[in-house]
């Protein structure tokens, strides 16, 4: 294993740890920034010293608490000012230039065949396993054409994987944390080239997921702008189920998907880690 792999791991280790305290944080500073919390506040959320947290958020989002409250404000104003508020007064601290640690992702994807799906996935080989990442301890479901599905193991590992292969209980399965561990590196390093997905789902479910892979990353939109992409806004229901049934977490965006008064609703792996990964897009733009 060369050096830059064993960096690279453990920079994958370190974010999995690290992903409960900052999206507790996340979460507190995305409800009071309007009140400027200075960083014993935040740090206290997170249960660390502000030193530590500084450092531990610094090094997660790639902002310090300061420049995200600030990054928060910024975005607000920006949104009046569109709206045609007078925003004058305000001088708030954008902080946007993150370190681009994440790169864009070329995805190609093709689905199972419908003999496969009536079968109920017999004739199927699954390889799975567990694998950091920074938001906490992924599931990657890896069929031989490229990765079926990325689920994070909430509340525990037996019931991610459980909810995976119940969508094709008719399928072999073996287990093999090594190449999860490959995938992780492959898709939250970079380096790997396109990811290939082998989306297993019905024409409806692919058509919306295909429309969740064109919201450019640290954007979000709502159902009724998905649907009144893929055929009328009054489908915006059963576009939820579509992203609902989403398989592969984080590369096909269903957290960048908002209810229509832009509450972040609906997320399978809890509104936190939609927080979350939304937060880790927006500084990394």
């Amino acid at each position: 294993m060369t050096h830059a792999h064993e960096s690279q791991i453990y920079d994958l280790h370190a974010a999995e740890r690290d992903f409960d305290r900052i999206a507790d944080a996340l979460s507190f500073l995305g409800d009071h920034w309007r009140d400027h919390p200075d960083l014993d506040a935040a740090a206290r959320e997170a249960g660390l010293s502000p030193h530590h947290f500084q450092r531990v958020f610094s090094r997660w989002v790639g902002l310090s608490p300061k420049k995200y409250v600030g990054a928060l404000a910024h975005s607000a104003a920006r949104a009046a000012m569109e709206d045609g508020a007078n925003m004058l007064d305000a001088s708030f601290e954008a902080g946007l230039s993150g370190p681009g640690r994440l790169h864009d992702l070329f995805i190609a994807h093709e689905a199972v065949t419908p003999g496969q799906a009536r079968s109920r996935g017999a004739g199927l080989s699954f390889v799975w396993g567990a694998a950091p990442t920074p938001f906490g301890q992924g599931v990657f479901l890896i069929a031989p054409r490229g990765l079926s599905a990325l689920a994070f193991a909430d509340p525990d590992l037996a019931t991610a994987i459980a909810d995976l292969t119940a969508r094709y209980p008719a399928a072999d399965y073996r287990r093999d944390d090594d190449e999860a561990l490959r995938w992780a590196d492959r898709i939250f390093v970079g380096g790997g080239g396109p990811i290939p997905l082998a989306l297993y789902g019905t024409p409806w479910q692919r058509q919306v997921w295909r429309a969740l892979l064109s919201i450019p990353s640290g954007q979000t939109v709502t159902y009724r702008d998905i649907a009144q992409e893929v055929c009328t806004p009054k489908a915006s229901r059963a576009v939820g189920a579509a992203v609902g049934a989403n398989p592969v977490s984080w590369l096909i965006p269903c957290h960048r998907v908002l209810a229509s008064d832009g509450r972040l609703t609906g997320y399978h792996w809890g509104v936190n880690r939609k927080r979350a990964m939304l937060a880790y897009e927006a500084v990394s733009a």
